[in-house]
């Protein structure tokens, strides 16, 4: 086959924009993007990036010879995956060279592409069509076969120098011919060469909380297109060699991907990428996806990871993992009765063995929410220890040497550390200046909400360690927003969330004796008691700490980070300190007021509930919880910081030595 199917190739050429300003001035093309969801186009961050710098909202125009009659119509930029701002001559990484567009025209009628949900690239012939300029600002169309030949990372795709891309293609749809489902954005073509890039959509799943309602609108879409004149996507796809489709009901075809499809978005998204990744596991009897797959986000990214090798999905498989996402949502609460309806329909024309497997299915261990009972209150959650197989995300500061004037700047590094023999960085960033404090938050969300939703459990949140030089012991982690858009029933605040504890990052490595021997005494002594430090109206001295009993856990109605609490705490770490709390939000100058003898008061109680220091963190997360609820901005847990620094799960030894900015 020398080209795509002619109706897939003519609905792509639909749902294709180009994008320009909004006045019919003869202004020039930007590029193209094309139709994914109702009202949202697809395109490259570098075709928007020049013309909306510094003005984001900034309103441009849309136009396409079969949308509205070909009229210009308004639209803006909705999201992109951009880091920062955009600068002037800035090289776009593959990875964040996306931007979705939000047209401005309710109720618009028009086309949109089939997005693959393999997790896999492609390695065959693709068709690229979209718009080049014309002189007088002018655009016209032009189409490309190109063969994908190469990968660059999880996200990019090469083509083969056979095929010359035209200025203003970028941004258009890269479509596979085989399987007839697009499956890249054409990035850029090779300087005075042929050939070129494309961003892979699977690249869409880094919008985070964009990415579940804009992939279920697709699917919604589609579900609902026409399904008898033979005119649309999926119809098409099933005539394609890319369908695999044989006789008999034990094969899963395109149309029945599009109708599970189209019904696991309206099954609420999952808690996290853990269920769907066990739950396409168990339904591949077991067996893993194939290596170097991406993370599932979705329940239709599940579905993806269910082929094998280029393979169709085989029907045991696709019915058996909707089959589990149905006994899923019912143990959440949920209802996916229209999911669970069409499967047993879909039952009925299989073999015998597949409606056994299916009809039997039930949830790995560990995605079973624990039932609670109407007025009970859940069991305190128990902070792990070592050897527990728990996962905790650990993120390492190391502060930059000789930053200059403008403040502090940090190195970075997130780890998981199961507590056993799992310790190994995910992500990091360890080279040039490091990350100015200020902008920690917005440059850690990315990887933290993409290991929070791989390793937390339902109903079970993974605690989040940050470790840090004393110095900056006063860095409310706990106020942290790691998502933009939190949704309604969860908190945005990390520390409301999850179990939020400080970790001295100078402890690195082999457990200094003295703090192993006062932790391990800690653990025997039972229920810890307050000790206030310093002493009223004493500046903080080593006998203080070096007398304190097994139970006792220091706390400072003040910062820890500078003055009297810096020395304070430098003194309780030296004595073998392993827990603390504090203030962190200042201290009056002359002496203590009402609120100290209330935040001394409070940390007391805190900690006489505390039977043993495992229950310490969840405890205080509980309150911060109520904190947020009540909206009690002069609580005096709301500026507490806790440091939990156990000996028996030390901080990997660093290797690097000494680090200096350049």
């Amino acid at each position: 086959m020398s080209d795509a199917d002619p109706v897939i190739d003519a609905l792509a050429r639909a749902a294709t924009v180009q994008l320009r300003a909004l006045a019919q001035d003869g202004s020039a093309l930007w590029g193209t993007g094309f139709f994914v969801a109702p009202g949202t186009i697809l395109t490259c961050a570098h075709v928007l990036a020049p013309q909306i710098r510094g003005d984001r909202a900034r309103i441009f125009g849309i136009c396409g010879s079969e949308v509205a009659g070909g009229e210009i119509l308004p639209a803006r930029l909705d999201c992109w995956l951009l880091d920062g701002e955009p600068r002037p001559e800035q090289r776009i990484p593959v990875a964040q060279d996306l931007a979705l567009v939000r047209v401005l025209e309710p109720g618009l009628e028009h086309e949109c592409v089939w997005l693959s949900d393999r997790t896999d690239h492609p390695g065959g012939r693709g068709v690229v069509q979209g718009y080049r300029p014309e002189d007088g600002g002018r655009a016209v169309r032009w189409k490309a076969t190109a063969r994908v030949n190469g990968f660059d990372d999880d996200h990019g795709l090469r083509f083969r120098p056979e095929t010359e891309f035209p200025p203003g293609g970028s941004g258009s749809p890269v479509l596979d011919a085989h399987t007839g489902a697009v499956v890249g954005v054409l990035k850029s073509r090779r300087a005075g060469r042929d050939g070129g890039t494309a961003v892979a959509v699977t690249a869409l799943r880094r919008f985070g909380t964009v990415y579940q309602p804009l992939i279920a609108g697709h699917d919604r879409w589609h579900g609902q297109s026409p399904k008898i004149t033979g005119h649309n996507w999926v119809e098409r796809q099933h005539q394609l060699p890319g369908a695999g489709v044989h006789t008999g009901g034990d094969q899963w075809s395109p149309r029945d991907r599009r109708e599970a499809l189209g019904l696991l978005a309206t099954v609420p998204p999952p808690d996290g990428i853990r269920p769907v990744a066990e739950l396409a596991r168990k339904a591949r009897g077991g067996v893993a996806a194939p290596p170097g797959q991406l993370l599932p986000y979705a329940w239709r990214d599940g579905h993806g990871l269910l082929y094998e090798a280029g393979q169709p999905v085989a029907a045991i498989a696709a019915l058996h993992y909707l089959q589990l996402v149905v006994e899923y949502e019912r143990a959440r609460g949920g209802d996916a009765a229209a999911l669970a309806g069409w499967v047993d329909r879909r039952l009925q024309d299989v073999p015998r063995i597949v409606h056994t497997v299916v009809t039997q299915a039930t949830l790995p261990p560990g995605l079973t929410p624990a039932p609670v009972a109407p007025g009970d209150v859940p069991a305190v959650a128990r902070y792990p220890r070592a050897g527990d197989g728990c996962a905790v995300v650990v993120v390492e500061l190391d502060q930059v040497l000789g930053a200059g004037p403008a403040g502090a700047r940090f190195y970075w590094r997130i780890r998981v550390d199961d507590g056993i023999d799992l310790n190994e960085p995910l992500h990091e960033d360890q080279t040039g200046e490091g990350t100015p404090a200020g902008d920690l938050v917005r440059r850690l969300r990315g990887p933290l909400a993409e290991v929070f939703a791989t390793v937390d459990a339902p109903g079970a949140p993974a605690p989040l360690e940050v470790a840090l030089p004393a110095d900056h012991f006063d860095t409310a982690v706990h106020r942290w927003q790691l998502t933009e858009m939190a949704r309604l029933h969860q908190p945005a605040y990390v520390g409301v969330r999850r179990t939020v504890v400080l970790r001295d990052i100078a402890r690195r490595g082999e457990p200094d004796p003295v703090w192993l021997r006062r932790w391990r005494a800690m653990e025997r002594a039972g229920a810890l008691v307050a000790l206030r430090t310093p002493p009223p109206r004493q500046l903080p001295r080593p006998r203080h700490f070096q007398e304190m009993s097994a139970r006792a856990v220091p706390v400072l109605c003040r910062p820890a980070g500078s003055g009297v609490g810096r020395r304070a705490i430098g003194l309780a770490l030296t004595a073998g300190c392993g827990i603390a709390l504090w203030h962190t939000d200042g201290h009056p100058d002359h002496g203590c007021d009402d609120f100290c003898e209330r935040f001394h008061d409070g940390a007391a109680r805190l900690l006489e509930r505390t039977a043993d220091p495992v229950e310490l963190p969840d405890r205080l997360r509980r309150i911060r919880d109520d904190i947020s609820g009540t909206r009690d901005g002069g609580h005096w847990a709301e500026s507490v910081a806790l440091l939990y620094d156990d000996p028996g799960r030390p901080l990997p030894a660093d290797d690097g030595g000494p680090v200096d900015s350049p």
